[in-house]
């Protein structure tokens, strides 16, 4: 196997230091740094939106490279159509086996669950279904979420499985690129998927400054609430049958400690 390119250029910031506690200082009754959110855009398009300085003018990219902390299935129902006001989700699974609802916190099955079978929502499904990721970008120490539909999960598990786990790696090791393609389905909906690149490897100081972020990531934040944007994407998912891959993770317990806070 050929020597992989490691990247040492890459400006990869936490929270520790000088940072940590000014963020403890001016958040101080305020509450937690917010998780900017970015989705795969309905209609083809080959670029991403993220939040700007200025929160009606959006900046646009037709790149995301960063670290990908850690990634997870998110199942969301909503009893009522969005309407606007971004509520929390009616139930909710993070690990895409396991929905909790939120008004009487029973548990159902996904696999079982009625309104996540193809039709329960005219041709598509009531209960929402997108692969979470958390990506850290350069100079950024606050992780970006970028929510994949089913029509992109299959580009992410070949990207994993061939290019990352082959070669003895995990996902947080290295530097990926993830831009869009446009597509056609079989009904003649154009929608876009993406398309995930290796960039390289991190090196040894940037992959033990990317596990201490992982570990907060995946013990403290896999289940911030689903929003109504995340699922907003058009019908390129909602109503045409997707294969789903089943999920292995399972839900994470949040441990006491002092580690810096986000939010969504």
């Amino acid at each position: 196997m050929a020597e992989l390119a490691v990247i040492d250029n890459f400006n990869l910031q936490t929270i520790s230091g000088d940072l940590a506690q000014a963020i403890a200082e001016e958040m101080n009754g305020l509450g937690t740094l917010p998780f900017d959110r970015v989705k795969i855009p309905s209609g083809g398009g080959i670029a991403f939106e993220l939040p700007g300085e200025d929160e009606n003018n959006p900046e646009t990219t037709t790149e995301i490279a960063g670290i990908i902390l850690d990634h997870h299935p998110v199942n969301a129902y909503w009893q009522n159509k969005f309407a606007g006001n971004n509520e929390s989700p009616d139930c909710s699974s993070y690990d895409g086996k396991e929905g909790i609802d939120r008004v009487t916190g029973d548990i159902r099955e996904c696999v079982n669950c009625p309104y996540n079978q193809f039709g329960s929502d005219g041709k598509g499904k009531a209960c929402k279904n997108t692969h979470r990721l958390f990506i850290l970008r350069e100079g950024n120490p606050i992780p970006l979420i970028l929510s994949l539909p089913p029509t992109s999960i299959k580009y992410m598990r070949d990207y994993i499985a061939k290019r990352i786990v082959l070669k003895k790696l995990r996902c947080w090791q290295v530097l990926t690129r993830i831009t869009l393609k446009k597509e056609k389905s079989a009904t003649g909906i154009v929608y876009s998927h993406a398309v995930f690149t290796f960039a390289g490897k991190l090196n040894p100081e940037q992959i033990k400054k990317a596990e201490t972020m992982k570990d907060c990531v995946t013990k403290q934040y896999r289940q911030i609430d689903a929003e109504n944007t995340d699922y907003d994407i058009g019908d390129s998912f909602n109503n045409e049958p997707v294969p789903q891959q089943p999920a292995t993770d399972g839900f994470m317990n949040i441990p006491d400690g002092d580690v810096p806070q986000f939010d969504s």
